[in-house]
């Protein structure tokens, strides 16, 4: 597979105190989480973010954007717009933002589903959501 050919993506499931990280196959076809962050503000978030782009150096970024029912953007979707904007001074590929809405629930249940308590255990839920974040939009993407 020439570099032109890579569908690698890297999802974003942005918080304040935790950014949930999914990863896709070479081909853009399977999601799979990646890590959960710890961050002490979005600085700390984009610095730490940093790292893991010059590892896996992704075809592109997606990032959960959590619309209201309405399809109006959130309060939170302004706190993207803006930590968009600073994610693109250190990445210069595209950043797709996809409609986030229910991840968390869907992640919680997924993990129940599994016979696991999800209790205190943010960062997993992070993580998964980054993952149906991710998935979401790859089954979107056009295929060859």
């Amino acid at each position: 597979m020439s570099v032109s050919e890579n569908r690698t993506f890297i999802a974003i499931d942005y918080g304040n105190r935790r950014v949930g990280l999914a990863k896709s196959d070479p081909t853009g076809t399977i999601a799979s989480a990646l890590a959960t962050l710890e961050v002490k503000s979005p600085k700390d978030a984009l610095a730490q973010l940093k790292a893991i782009i010059e590892e896996y150096l992704p075809d592109g970024l997606v990032i959960g954007y959590p619309l209201l029912k309405s399809g109006d953007k959130s309060k939170k979707c302004i706190e993207i717009d803006s930590f968009v904007a600073k994610l693109q001074d250190i990445y210069n590929g595209p950043i797709h933002k996809v409609d986030e809405h229910h991840t968390s629930q869907e992640a919680t249940a997924v993990i129940h589903a599994h016979g696991k308590k999800s209790g205190k255990d943010k960062k997993r839920i992070d993580r998964l959501a980054a993952v149906i974040i991710l998935q979401r939009y790859l089954e979107d993407l056009p295929r060859e």
